[in-house]
């Protein structure tokens, strides 16, 4: 058997395990993504169908959202068999298929492990709350009610209410940081642990390059069960659940972010190591100690590479100020580390419409924000139509799929209108996403209106834009790899410089709609072309359009 010189190449970029800093890492929502057989609901044959869009906007990897078998009480975060795929989004074969194109694309493929909980459908939940004596009886968090009959203390789920579900059969409470149907996992025991790391090599062992771990801080609880204490109102934000949920009302110490977490971690990474060229990118959810938490997990080389805090997903405005003090904070808390940045998720109101309620021109404010997150420090996660400048879509409380929305409708509406199916052909029913005639989640008429086929080859278009800047990126490693150095805020303008190696670029946004006027720094400096951005110079002088954007290089 012969092996084509593509392949060889593949197989020596798989050996580069450097390969994830500075990665682009475009997230797939499978049930969004791609139907290919009709029934209203993406799978895992429509992913593979459209990996070469992944792979001509420039991307390095995907991130899959999971597609194990589940209830799909929270779609797909409630999972019943860590080794195998769901009906709904097909078979093993298909993601063999699907592991093999993206390979040949030239493209990693790193999957969802969600490690904290499961489904209560899972085996191991259905054994161990069959009885207090079974093998499995402290693979769960169970714990006795208190005199009066109420929980064992005062944690809270992110959901709503208490975090411990009454279980009749046993007589105790079990602990739920989610819905009610996902138990937290005792990782305090060992065999639990070990269980987690054979389905974690059972992926690696079918060529997965890596995994996204959900919710990485909330693998351990406090084993007596502390009450967590209140936090100061001064301190409460909505970055990790909705300002309407009391969830916010109190200073996570015990319930989650235990230390006893890092030693698991080290034993997560040493099975990684034994693959090569494998990496991980864990989600902490925690709006007071996050980027804390992400210096902690990332240091030195024996835990995770990567992870990502909800700074630049929370709510809050973006400005030049805010990015400036955001990665002053990382490089404070995690001097050793690698964050991986994201605008956008399933989990957030996109930020086209999160930050730019009151912006005119939708088009340049996404390409203006998609040149800032492709230019900081760190890795990239890009959501799903994030490359469209897709908006929030608005879901009616009739089609509301999600069971977090429909808690706290109508002050929150939940996460369905970030999770609408990607929109491929602005023609075709139902934008080229599916042939059924109904989708799972409604396709707003919109987002059909910015359709890949309707910005694909435009110039003009935020799809081209990210398309320019992805290879503008790779064409310069600084951005990957390099050091960032903030100059002063002035005005609206947000400027920086990423060293790496004899190479110094210049990158100065716009912030604003109006134009802005400012000074290059001292030096010379060459101005860069190829990133879709443009800006009047005039010596030292230069003049940006609302919401444009300057590159240079120091000669």
């Amino acid at each position: 058997m012969s092996i084509s010189a593509e392949a060889v190449a593949t197989s020596d970029k798989s050996q580069d395990r450097d390969w994830w800093r500075g990665a682009v890492i475009y997230q797939i929502y499978p049930r969004s993504f791609q139907d290919s057989n009709g029934d209203g609901i993406g799978d895992l044959k429509g992913i593979t169908a459209r990996l070469p869009h992944i792979a001509a906007l420039g991307a390095d990897a995907v991130w899959i959202s999971p597609f194990f078998p589940s209830p799909m009480k929270d779609f797909g975060y409630d999972v019943s068999n860590y080794t195998d795929v769901d009906p709904m989004f097909g078979t093993l074969s298909d993601f063999d298929g699907m592991i093999a194109e993206a390979h040949r694309l030239g493209i990693k493929v790193m999957i969802d492990l969600v490690m904290s909980h499961s489904s209560d459908q899972h085996p191991w939940f259905i054994e161990s709350r069959s009885s207090r004596f079974n093998p499995k009886a402290d693979w769960y968090v169970w714990a006795d009610a208190r005199p009066d009959g109420t929980p064992p203390n005062n944690w809270l789920s992110i959901f709503g209410g208490s975090a411990w579900h009454w279980d009749p059969t046993r007589m105790q409470y079990y602990m739920h940081n989610f819905l009610t149907s996902q138990p937290d996992m005792n990782l305090h025991n060992a065999e639990v642990q070990d269980a987690l790391l054979d389905m974690t090599r059972f992926w690696l062992k079918r060529g997965v390059d890596g995994f996204r771990l959900d919710t990485i801080n909330f693998y351990f609880h406090d084993k007596e069960l502390r009450d967590n204490p209140a936090l100061d109102p001064s301190r409460r934000n909505a970055s990790t659940a909705p300002a309407v949920n009391p969830y916010n009302f109190q200073e996570h110490l015990y319930d989650k972010n235990r230390p006893e977490n890092l030693e698991f971690l080290k034993r997560f990474r040493a099975v990684l190591n034994e693959f090569p060229a494998i990496a991980a990118v864990g989600e902490v959810g925690d709006s007071q100690r996050g980027l804390e938490i992400v210096g902690e997990y990332t240091s030195g080389d024996d835990k995770m590479q990567m992870c990502y805090a909800f700074e630049f997903l929370a709510p809050d405005a973006l400005t030049p100020e805010r990015v400036v003090e955001t990665q002053h904070a990382f490089s404070a808390a995690a001097p050793e580390g690698w964050v991986c940045w994201a605008f956008s998720n399933h989990d957030v109101i996109r930020h086209v419409s999160r930050w730019g309620q009151e912006v005119l021109d939708r088009d340049s404010y996404a390409k203006m924000l998609s040149g800032i997150l492709l230019s900081q420090r760190g890795s990239v996660c890009l959501y799903q139509g994030e490359e469209l400048g897709l908006t929030e879509a608005d879901i009616a409380y009739a089609d509301l799929q999600d069971p977090y929305g429909i808690q706290f409708w109508p002050e929150f509406k939940g996460r369905d209108g970030c999770r609408t199916p990607m929109v491929w052909d602005a023609q075709a029913l139902q934008a080229g996403f599916s042939t059924a005639e109904r989708t799972w989640l409604p396709i707003p008429v919109e987002h059909q209106l910015h359709a890949v086929s309707a910005q694909y080859g435009d110039p003009s278009s935020v799809l081209e834009q990210y398309r320019r800047f992805l290879a503008f990126r790779k064409a310069h490693p600084a951005f990957a790899k390099g050091e960032i150095e903030f100059l002063p805020v002035e005005a609206s303008l947000l400027t920086y410089q990423r060293h790496h190696g004899n190479e110094t670029i210049l990158c100065i946004f716009n912030m604003s709609a109006t134009s802005v006027s400012g000074t290059l720094p001292a030096g010379e400096w060459e101005a860069l072309e190829g990133h879709g951005f443009e800006a009047a110079r005039d010596g030292k002088n230069i003049e940006l359009p609302a919401w444009g954007g300057f590159f240079a290089r120091q000669v």
